[in-house]
C-alpha cells in the first residue's frame, strides 16, 4: 500500500492510524500569488497531491516559504508529522554560570556572542569583550559616519555590540549547513525578538531596525544568568605562559592597562580587526593568507529590478521586493553578486579615517526606493603577490590600498565614486550619477580606475561579467545602474590556523580562532554556528585546561 491507497473511506481508530504512519515526511506544493495566505488552500492543494482527503491530514507545518520569480507563484514545502512530539522553542536554555569566567570570548558578534550561548547552556561562565559600544550609543556613532564622515575606530558598522551583522541588514541564509545546526540559531533568535517568520523563509532576514534589539536581549538573557560583557575594553595583547614543550595562553591585556586571567580565550573579532591579526603575529602565532572577494555595490532603483524578476505581476501586493542572484566564471575566476539587498540602502563601514568601505543593508520591510547589491571579483592569493603585497597580510594590505584610493577618487568625507553601469562597461568615467540610497553622497567619476590601482585587471572582469548579466536580466546594465566603491571586505583575507579536532591554535594553548575574521565563517548564520562549535569544544577541553 503506498501514500493515499484506502485512504478516502473512513475505518477504525487503528486503521487511521496506520495510514498517518505512512504519509510522506514532506510535501511540496505549487500556490498560486492570490492562494499564498490561504490556509484551506494549502490544505487542499497537500491533500490532492498526495491522494488524501483534506479531513484525514493531519495539522500541517510550514518548514519553508519561497518564491519561484519565473512564473510569479509561492511555493510552500510542508513537513507533516503525526502527532509530533511538542518542543521548546530555542531549547536547552542557558542555565547559571560558573562565575569563575574561565573564558575569555573577544568579539561581541554573531561568533562571539553565540559562543557565549552555547557556553551557558553548559553552566560554563565566560567574559565577554568587545572594543566597541553597546548598541544605543552606537547608534549615534553611524550617525556620525553617515551624516559628517567622521569615523569611531572603535564604534562603527563593524564594530559593536552584535558585530558587523547589528547594523548591516541580518541576513540569515547561508549554505554552510554542515557547520551545525542552522535551525537552532534561528530559534534562539526568533526566542530572543526577531520574527518567528525566519524560521520558514527560504531566505529569512531580520532587518537592521530589529536586530539591535534581539542582540541586547540575548546580551540581557546572558547577563541574568551571570555571564559578564564588557565593552570599550580593546584587546591589545595576548598574555602567554610557559606549559611543557610549548605555549598556553592564560589571558589578555586591555588598552586601558587592565589584565583580564582566563583558561582559554576565543578569539572571535571580525574581518575587519586588522590590529587583532597583528597582534597574533607578534605573540608568534602563524596565520595563512587566504582568497577573498572585492569590488563595488551596483545601485538600481527597485520597480526596476521588480519588472526585471517578476514581469507582468511585479505590481501585485503578495510579491516582496525582489532579489537576484548572478554568477559568472571564466578561466576559473568568478565575478557574483554578493550580500544583495532587496530594498536596501549602501552604507559606509569604514573603520579607519582615510579609508572607503561600502556594504549594504536593509530594514525588516525592504521598503527602500533603491535595490543593491555587492559585484565582487575572486581574489586569490597569488593575486596579491603580483601585486607586490607580501606576507600572510598581503590580502589585508591589498584591501587598504583600494579602499585609500576609493577615498581619495571620493574626495574625502566617506563620499563614494560612482560610474554609470553603462559608462563602466564602456571603459570610461561618468560626468553624472544617478540618485542614490548613500547618504554621504556619491562623486561621479571611473570607479574601474579604483579598482585597477593594484594592476589585476579587475575592473575588466568585471566588465565582461556585467555584459553576461546583461544577457540573463536584460536591463541590468542601465543609465539608471550606477556601480558605487568599493566592496573590499566580503571576507577576511586571513585564515588563523586550527587544529581540525581541538579547533585550538597549534601555536598556542587555549586561544581558540573563531568566526569570520579567523576565516572559518562568512555571515551570521555560520559565525553563529562556528561560535557554538567552539564553544562545545572549550567545554571538552575546559576540565584538563583548568587543572594545569
Amino acid at each position: 500500500m503506498g501514500p493515499g491507497d484506502a485512504v478516502t473511506r473512513r475505518g477504525p481508530k487503528s486503521f487511521r492510524v496506520l495510514v498517518m504512519t505512512m504519509l510522506p515526511p514532506e510535501i511540496e506544493i505549487e500556490l498560486t500569488l492570490d492562494e499564498a495566505d490561504d490556509d484551506e488552500a494549502v490544505r487542499r492543494k497537500a491533500a490532492r497531491q498526495i491522494g488524501y482527503e483534506p479531513g484525514d491530514l493531519p495539522e500541517l507545518t510550514l518548514r519553508k516559504k519561497s518564491i519561484d520569480a519565473r512564473h510569479g507563484r509561492v511555493v510552500f514545502r510542508l513537513l507533516l508529522e503525526v502527532a509530533p512530539e511538542p518542543r521548546e522553542l530555542g531549547a536547552p536554555h542557558p542555565v547559571d554560570v560558573d562565575r569563575l569566567d574561565r573564558v575569555i570570548v573577544v568579539g561581541d558578534g554573531p561568533a562571539g556572542l553565540f559562543c557565549a550561548y552555547e557556553l551557558a547552556r553548559r553552566g560554563i561562565g565566560c567574559t565577554v569583550l568587545d572594543r566597541g559600544k553597546t548598541v544605543q550609543p552606537r547608534r549615534r556613532d553611524l550617525r556620525g559616519l553617515n551624516q559628517f564622515g567622521v569615523v569611531d575606530g572603535d564604534s562603527n558598522y563593524c564594530f559593536g555590540e552584535g558585530g558587523a551583522g547589528t547594523y548591516s541588514d541580518g541576513k540569515l541564509y547561508t549554505r554552510s549547513h554542515k557547520r551545525g545546526d542552522c535551525r537552532d540559531v534561528l530559534e534562539v533568535l526568533a526566542l530572543h525578538g526577531a520574527p518567528e517568520s525566519i524560521l520558514t523563509d527560504a531566505r529569512p532576514h531580520i532587518g537592521s531596525n530589529k536586530l539591535p534589539k534581539v542582540v541586547t536581549s540575548m546580551r540581557e538573557h546572558l547577563e541574568a544568568r551571570g555571564v559578564t560583557f564588557r565593552f570599550g575594553a580593546r584587546v591589545v595583547a595576548l598574555l602567554t605562559r610557559e606549559q611543557g614543550s610549548g605555549r598556553r595562553v592564560c589571558g589578555v591585556r586591555l588598552e586601558s592597562g587592565d589584565e583580564v586571567a582566563a583558561d582559554a580565550v576565543v578569539l572571535a573579532t571580525g574581518h575587519s580587526a586588522r590590529d587583532v591579526f597583528r597582534m597574533l603575529l607578534d605573540a608568534g602565532v602563524a596565520l595563512e593568507p587566504k582568497a577573498f572577494a572585492l569590488g563595488v555595490r551596483i545601485e538600481h532603483p527597485q520597480p526596476f529590478i521588480n519588472r526585471i524578476q517578476y514581469g507582468r505581476h511585479a505590481a501585485h501586493t503578495k510579491l516582496p521586493n525582489a532579489p537576484y542572484k548572478l554568477a559568472f566564471t571564466e578561466s576559473g575566476r568568478g565575478v557574483f553578486s554578493f550580500c544583495m539587498c532587496p530594498g536596501g540602502f549602501i552604507v559606509p563601514a569604514s573603520t579607519n579615517s582615510g579609508e572607503l568601505v561600502l556594504n549594504g543593508m536593509s530594514l525588516s520591510r525592504r521598503d527602500s526606493p533603491y535595490a543593491n547589491s555587492g559585484l565582487v571579483v575572486g581574489v586569490e592569493v597569488a593575486d596579491a603577490l603580483k601585486a607586490g603585497f607580501s606576507g600572510p597580510l598581503a590580502g589585508v594590505d591589498l584591501q587598504h590600498r583600494i579602499e585609500e584610493a576609493a577615498w581619495q577618487a571620493g574626495g574625502g568625507d566617506l563620499r563614494a565614486p560612482a560610474t554609470r553601469a553603462t559608462d563602466f562597461v564602456a571603459g570610461r568615467g561618468s560626468t553624472t550619477v544617478p540618485g542614490t540610497s548613500y547618504q554621504p553622497g556619491l562623486a561621479a567619476g571611473n570607479v574601474g580606475d579604483v579598482l585597477d590601482v593594484v594592476g589585476l585587471g579587475i575592473a575588466e572582469r568585471m566588465r565582461r561579467a556585467l555584459n553576461v548579466f546583461e544577457k540573463r536580466m536584460r536591463g541590468y546594465v542601465s543609465e539608471e545602474a550606477v556601480l558605487v566603491g568599493v566592496e573590499s571586505r566580503t571576507s577576511s583575507p586571513v585564515r588563523v590556523p586550527r587544529d581540525s579536532e581541538s579547533l585550538t591554535s597549534p601555536d598556542l594553548g587555549g586561544l581558540y580562532p573563531c568566526g569570520e575574521g579567523a576565516g572559518y565563517a562568512g555571515g551570521i548564520m555560520s559565525a553563529a554556528m562556528d561560535g557554538m562549535s567552539v564553544a562545545r569544544a572549550v567545554a571538552t577541553a575546559l576540565p584538563s585546561a583548568s587543572s594545569t
